[in-house]
């Protein structure tokens, strides 16, 4: 089984290597690591782990806290396909879906940030109205609409699933949200149990407007979504 585990560690050299070399001696075979945010004599990396079926995830916590200045932030199960899916990638992607381009984003936007769904949000028509769900990820929530008393989606930002108008589920499910606009609409992000930090939030937001460009057909205003 694979897991997907957030660290604080030391940003100097070997720092990494030896929570590397923990994980493997709990068993832990590394698939993927992320440098998610640099800062402050920090670096926050996101690591996926596959361990042994007679392991317990609690084995990698143990095995990475026992290295002297690392701090596991979360850890989850972890189903995501492993793949070198990036930006342009996507991007390139959603130049030629013209039909399901809105989908094949929602879709690309949960890899790149392991995420559980996203919705692609239509801007209300007047303040404080329910957003129309333009599309969808394939795990996304099965709704047409959604409040969004926060609007705008500017600026990009995380959003509180506890708040009255998420569905109760959400927060009950440990749920994290980020929103960020799409041209004048917005992409809203889930992802259980993984905080989002500003590095992300930003690296989220530059490819939804790079992504809004994409988008725009010659022959309307609007992004084609």
């Amino acid at each position: 089984m694979s897991f997907l585990i957030r660290v604080v560690l030391p940003d100097r050299p070997g720092a990494l290597g030896a929570v590397a070399s923990a994980l493997g001696h709990a068993g832990g075979d590394i698939l993927s690591v992320d440098i998610v945010e640099r800062s402050n004599g920090q670096a926050t990396d996101d690591l996926v782990v596959e361990l042994p079926s007679d392991k317990l995830a609690d084995s990698l916590v143990s095995a990475a806290a026992s290295v002297p200045g690392v701090r596991v932030e979360s850890i989850r199960p972890y189903a995501g396909v492993i793949d070198p899916f990036r930006e342009l990638e996507l991007l390139e992607k959603l130049a030629i879906s013209i039909d399901d381009a809105s989908s094949v984003l929602a879709d690309g936007v949960c890899r790149l940030f392991r995420s559980g769904w996203a919705l692609v949000l239509q801007a209300p028509d007047v303040q404080g109205a329910a957003s129309v769900v333009l599309a969808r990820s394939s795990a996304a929530p099965e709704i047409d609409t959604l409040p969004t008393p926060w609007w705008p989606p500017s600026p990009s930002r995380a959003l509180d699933a506890e708040e009255d108008w998420a569905p109760s589920g959400w927060a009950n499910m440990g749920t994290e949200l980020a929103v960020v606009p799409l041209g004048r609409d917005a992409i809203l992000v889930g992802r259980p149990a993984l905080r989002w930090l500003a590095s992300e939030i930003i690296r989220l937001s530059h490819l939804a407007s790079i992504a809004a460009t994409v988008l725009v057909d010659p022959n309307q205003p609007e992004p084609r979504i």
